[in-house]
Formats: structure tokens, C-alpha cells, sequence
């Protein structure tokens, strides 16, 4: 069992946080009209990456030091000066006195997601077995593993191509991040990525192609990405998931646990509202 506490939730939310950040630093190299950014304030770390994109945001608030006006004035700040709603995602071990804040400022809950860990030590034996017909490599060719991936999600998300080829590239070319390809008797078939930040690995982007969904591709490639992690000093395993979901439910028959239940924040930006972006499910 893994305890969970304000160690921990700093531990996780930095590493989300540097995901992100990281993101944004590939979207300034390979998109410089957006006009990325990102900047760490009050121990946490705002990253725009366009007024309608779902990595504009900030994270980890309220965990490496209390959560006050004056922060989320800077804060604030930051986002409006680009035209962007505010948008927090805020671990609960913040306290109560921050979602006091929030409310007393005009926040309202957007997202309800869950926060999961499992430790790298687990063996093989206590995931769910991969399919003898699978094989799993760190991608070498980037470009496939973002055609893998965009075809995976268009599947469900066919009016998102643009967006999730943009980010299939973005997500490919993270530093500190690692994107995987399961292959299926020789065709690939499935990608998942890998950030890697201070002990904490975090997994996303796991999507199937339609036709080889059902043959334990996903088991293949968590096997191979928690091996990864552990020989590259990773102790701790994370995911997010939407609360409830089936990527939650999976993930715990995988062993992870649930460390605690989060909300996204939102302040909306002065001026005409803006629509809500869509963003693919997570894994």
C-alpha cells in the first residue's frame, strides 16, 4: 500500500506539472505561432498553450506552499493577459482555507478526476498478461508512433484529426517524455507515452488501433513502460483518470490506487465566453 500524503501530492502534481511545462517548451520549437509559455508561480506551474487548448492551465497550487490572494492574483494575471480562462487543477491536500479562496473569487468546478499510483517494483506476474502475439519497443520513429496515435483517438474523436495530429507530434517530442508502439504479429497497433520526472513516471496517450482492440495490447504496453520507469529510477507509477471511468477501473485491476480524488478550477476570462475545448478521454 502507498500512503498518501502532502510529500506525495507535491511529488505528483510537479511531475503533471512538468509534463506540461515540457509540452508547452515542444510547442514553442515546433508551433511558434501559438505563442506557448509557461512560468512557475507560487510553487506550482502555468503553461499556456492557446486560450482553447486542455494543457492551459496551471498545477500543483497550494501543495508547496499555502494558496493566497496574492498568488492567484499572478496567476490570474498570467492567463487573462493571453486572453485564456483560468483554470487550476488543485490537489485536495491543498485544504480547505484554498478552496475557500477559490470560491470566494469566483471559481466553480469544471473536472472531477481521479489521481492513481502504483509502485514500478510490481512484477510482471501481477499485471495482466500480455498476448504471446505482441511485442513492445520504445518508437523510433516518431512519426509512426504519432500516425499509430491519431488514427487510435480519430477513431472515437473523428471531428478532433487536426488537433490530435498537432498533439500526437507535440506529445512525441516532449523532453523527458518516451512514446512506445505494441505491435500485433508484426503491425503496429498501439501507442502509449511515458513521462519521466523526479521518481515519478506518468502514463497517458494509450490508445488502439480499432482492429486490434481486445488482444491485451494495452497489458503489453504497461508491462513495458512500468519496466522502463523502474530501470530508469522511477519508484512511483501515476496515471489521471476521468472519475469513475473505465480508464480508472482498468488501471486499478492493474494495481494502481486511487491517492485522491481532484478538481479543475475555472475563472472565466473577462470578455466573451469562450467554448469549452475538447479533449480526448484519458487513458
Amino acid at each position: 500500500m502507498i500512503l498518501v500524503d502532502l510529500n506525495l501530492s507535491r511529488r505528483l502534481e510537479r511531475a503533471e506539472g512538468n509534463a506540461c511545462r515540457e509540452f508547452a517548451e515542444a510547442r514553442q520549437k515546433l508551433y511558434p505561432e501559438f505563442a506557448a509559455t509557461w512560468r512557475e508561480i507560487g510553487g506550482g506551474v502555468a503553461v499556456y498553450d492557446g486560450a482553447d487548448s486542455p494543457i492551459t492551465q496551471c498545477l500543483g497550487l497550494g501543495v508547496a506552499q499555502p494558496l493566497i490572494a496574492e498568488i492567484l492574483d499572478d496567476v490570474e494575471t498570467f492567463f487573462t493577459e493571453r486572453g485564456a480562462h483560468t483554470d487550476l487543477e488543485l490537489s485536495p491536500l491543498a485544504g480547505v482555507d484554498a478552496l475557500t479562496l477559490l470560491c470566494a473569487r469566483g471559481y466553480h468546478p469544471i473536472e472531477i478526476s481521479s489521481v492513481l499510483v502504483g509502485q514500478t517494483s510490481t512484477s510482471a506476474r501481477d499485471l495482466q498478461v500480455a498476448p504471446s502475439a505482441s511485442t513492445v519497443a520504445v518508437a523510433a520513429d516518431t512519426t509512426l508512433w504519432s500516425q499509430v496515435s491519431t488514427e487510435a483517438w480519430a477513431a472515437e474523436l473523428p471531428d478532433l484529426r487536426p488537433f490530435l495530429e498537432q498533439m500526437g507530434t507535440l506529445q512525441s517530442n516532449r523532453e523527458h517524455s518516451v512514446a512506445f508502439l505494441a505491435y500485433y504479429e508484426g503491425t503496429p497497433a498501439a501507442a502509449a507515452l511515458l513521462s519521466l520526472h523526479d521518481g515519478i513516471a506518468m502514463f497517458a496517450g494509450a490508445a488502439t488501433l480499432p482492429a486490434y482492440r481486445r488482444k491485451g495490447l494495452q497489458a503489453a504496453l504497461l508491462q513495458a513502460r512500468m519496466q522502463y520507469a523502474q530501470a530508469h529510477n522511477c519508484d512511483l507509477a501515476m496515471m489521471v483518470a476521468e472519475a469513475g471511468s473505465g480508464s480508472q477501473r482498468n488501471a486499478q485491476r492493474q494495481g494502481f490506487q486511487i491517492a485522491y480524488t481532484r478538481l479543475k478550477w475555472r475563472k472565466e476570462a473577462p470578455g466573451p465566453a469562450r467554448p469549452p475545448a475538447q479533449e480526448p478521454p484519458p487513458e
